[in-house]
């Protein structure tokens, strides 16, 4: 009877929705804006239209992910840029990148006390010591190596997530079964 009883109750347990979030992140590159958009499993969002609009909503120009999900844009203004993909489903990718960052992209950046009072920063030094041909190859050489590990860690960060979650409902299950045991035990000593 018991057994019946927690059988059905399980049943009738709603079971956790197998749902992905969705990724979005934006980085300078160089004199560009480089973004990532997809989804927590893994999957990214391919040939995906990104509009880019101003904190006031207006728009500054628009830009498509590539087969691995990433895209570039080439601001031309010191402001914020508000990045925004529909990937359907009701799924809206949407991040920001502050004006302060796009300034420093546009080499409009505010000198921060002590580089002003060094007078030379350790960019200024390595900035010197390469050619522009030089720095351009190396940030993309990077940027390339980056990518593949951006992804895995936000899939990662996502799924340690989801896998705690899953060990929560673990946790709730064996304690409701450790008091199923305890009070079967209860009745079995009470009928004795």
């Amino acid at each position: 009877m018991i057994r019946s009883f927690v059988l059905g109750l399980a049943l009738l347990l709603p079971l956790p929705a197998l749902a992905h979030n969705v990724i979005s992140s934006v980085f300078p590159s160089g004199t560009d804006i480089e973004g990532e958009v997809g989804f927590s499993n893994g999957d990214m969002a391919v040939d995906l239209l990104i509009e880019v609009f101003d904190e006031a909503g207006t728009k500054l120009g628009e830009t498509r992910t590539d087969a691995d999900g990433f895209f570039l844009f080439t601001p031309e203004q010191p402001v914020t840029h508000i990045f925004r993909g529909d990937l359907g489903a009701g799924h809206v990718a949407e991040v920001e990148m502050a004006a302060s960052e796009v300034a420093e992209l546009l080499g409009q950046s505010i000198a921060t006390p002590a580089a002003s009072a060094s007078g030379q920063t350790a960019a200024g030094v390595a900035n010197g010591a390469l050619s522009d041909q030089s720095r351009a190859e190396l940030a993309t050489m990077i940027r390339n190596e980056l990518r593949p590990l951006r992804q895995e860690l936000t899939a990662f960060k996502n799924k340690s997530n989801f896998q705690s979650v899953l060990g929560g409902i673990g946790y709730i299950f064996g304690l409701f079964g450790l008091g199923f045991y305890i009070a079967a035990r209860r009745k079995m000593d009470n009928n004795t």
